[in-house]
């Protein structure tokens, strides 16, 4: 089990580390239209709205990584003061409801990208791009985030064996 789930923790480290090459896109792109606006006087049709679809990759894909890492914002006033019997608890709990958030926006998010892509969806700007490549990002990285709690699970409870182990 600990080998499955090093290997969904690697894929999830290898899309959070493709992912962090769309900032290089991001900022030039903000760039090009901030000096668009303020110096000539005409502001583009196409930046900010190619910067806000790159973003969601962007955030999107790092996602499941970071859960791996513990880099998401957290309160740990509670945890910190917690035996490990609680903090295990509160992390078992933690992860119990993120994978149901996951789960379920797997589900709802896969219809509705098949349906962007189905209706080769745009977003209706001056611009009008495709916006199904865009969507298509949301059920990947839910369905990645779905495997690293899974994985996330299986470092807890090999975790907790260890400590009984020891003790």
């Amino acid at each position: 089990m600990k080998s499955i789930a090093y290997f969904i923790t690697s894929v999830n480290r290898f899309f959070f580390q493709s992912a962090k090459w769309i900032i290089f896109l991001i900022v030039p792109i903000m760039l090009l239209e901030v000096v668009s606006r303020y110096v000539f006087d005409s502001s583009t049709i196409w930046a900010s709205e190619l910067a806000t679809l790159l973003f969601g990759p962007y955030f999107l894909l790092g996602g499941p990584y970071l859960l791996y890492l513990g880099g998401h914002v957290a309160v740990d006033l509670l945890k910190d003061r917690a035996g490990p019997r609680l903090t295990f608890c509160m992390e078992l709990i933690g992860l119990m409801m993120g994978g149901v958030f996951a789960v379920i926006l797997t589900v709802y998010s896969t219809g509705q990208a098949y349906n962007s892509f189905l209706l080769n969806e745009t977003s209706f700007s001056t611009w009008n791009p495709q916006i199904w490549p865009f969507k298509i990002f949301l059920p990947i990285a839910s369905c990645l985030l779905v495997g690293q709690i899974l994985a996330n699970l299986v470092f807890l409870f090999s975790h907790e064996t260890r400590q009984e182990e020891t003790a």
